[in-house]
């Protein structure tokens, strides 16, 4: 036991030396301005922070352009944008409506490749409809994007008041810096975040714009391989973007870990050997190792206990410190992020034999990163 808690240990500290000194790097200024940007948002109703969330990105961004992209047949999105346009009238809003995506077409890359006919901006930045971001992050994105680079922002998220959302919070807020920062010293970003993104819009013409990769269900990982190909820069920043989802039950929880693993795996699909190996030494083997000590204990004496004790007591301290560095508004739950950890074999096993989704109101069968079925 003592062998796995000291390979344990290796991998952690890895982790958090690199990871650390990334989060130190302080951002130079930027010559882009707040009003060079055009914020683009496919937005779908459905989740209760969706107004809150909306308007707080309009309250800490006045001086951005938002062009919001609703479907047809969405009328409570329409109701909602509609009563925050009337509420910040000194905002620059644009709304768009849209059909549903053809069948095996991304919905939201359909439509961001309408929609970006309409930005007007010299920069474009990609949100999700539940991510908030503030004016400090927008600054730190800016000054990392240069005429042949795309700036990825960091995820952490804020839990809604139930155990399912807290859960879902403590994987993201456990895993996040952890996972996109280490490698940078060494490698390229193996992909970006797409809750939150920005690039010249010359640049996105470029490439073709969304057009090439509207098959693709993963937009992120296709975006990335599409600007790879393109010689195109992957700028991993440090500037954290918000995501608050309201998940209700634990139901929930499942569909959306399950959504996110499945996707990880058609990431895996289409790197290398070396890299694989490396995401499975990085991310795979922690929580496997945490099951064995686990289990050593239950079976073992004091001795084990004693090691299992400080691995967890390790574990927590590294993690409190990288999430500090990311932001002092995220609580502390020791329970919920050892069982969230546990759980990810489980999550992983799950979105290896069922291969079907649900994201939000819609359900899809996904054969590989370019074929799906609508359900």
């Amino acid at each position: 036991m003592i062998t796995m808690a000291l390979i344990w240990l290796a991998i952690l500290l890895f982790k958090l030396f690199y990871t650390l000194k990334r989060l130190g790097v302080s951002p130079c200024a930027s010559a882009i301005k707040p009003a060079d940007v055009t914020i683009m948002q496919p937005i779908l109703s459905g989740d209760p922070a969706l107004e809150s969330v909306l308007g707080s990105n309009l309250h800490h961004l006045p001086g951005v352009c938002f062009l919001w992209l609703i479907d047809d047949d969405d009328d409570e999105a329409a109701r909602i944008t509609r009563q925050l346009m009337l509420r910040y009238p000194q905002c620059a809003i644009a709304i768009q409506r849209y059909s549903a995506a053809p069948e095996g077409v991304n919905p939201k890359l359909f439509k961001l490749e309408q929609a970006r006919a309409q930005v007007t901006t010299p920069v474009l930045l990609v949100l999700d409809d539940d991510a908030t971001l503030s004016a400090s992050s927008l600054c730190r994105m800016l000054s990392g994007l240069n005429d042949n680079a795309l700036v990825t922002a960091l995820p952490w998220y804020r839990a809604a008041g139930n155990t399912a959302s807290r859960l879902l919070a403590q994987f993201v807020n456990d895993n996040s810096a952890m996972t996109y920062l280490p490698l940078l010293p060494f490698t390229r970003p193996l992909t970006l975040n797409g809750m939150c993104y920005a690039l010249k819009t010359q640049v996105l013409a470029r490439v073709g714009g969304f057009a090439p990769i509207m098959r693709h269900l993963t937009d992120d990982l296709a975006l990335a391989t599409l600007l790879a190909r393109a010689r195109v820069e992957i700028v991993q920043s440090t500037a954290t973007v918000r995501v608050q989802t309201s998940v209700p039950d634990f139901r929930r929880y499942c569909r959306q870990m399950h959504r996110w693993f499945l996707f990880a795996t058609l990431l895996m699909r289409e790197k290398t050997a070396a890299v694989n190996a490396a995401i499975f030494m990085l991310q795979g083997l922690h929580p496997l190792l945490l099951w064995a000590m686990l289990v050593l204990t239950l079976r073992g004496g004091v001795a084990e206990a004693v090691i299992l004790v400080a691995v967890l007591i390790v574990r927590y301290a590294a993690l409190r410190r990288v999430q500090a560095r990311v932001s002092d508004e995220i609580p502390a739950h020791p329970l919920l992020s050892v069982l969230s950890e546990l759980l990810q074999p489980l999550h992983l096993l799950h979105a290896m034999v069922n291969r079907t989704i649900y994201w939000r109101s819609r359900r899809y069968r996904i054969f590989s990163n370019d074929r799906f079925t609508s359900l």
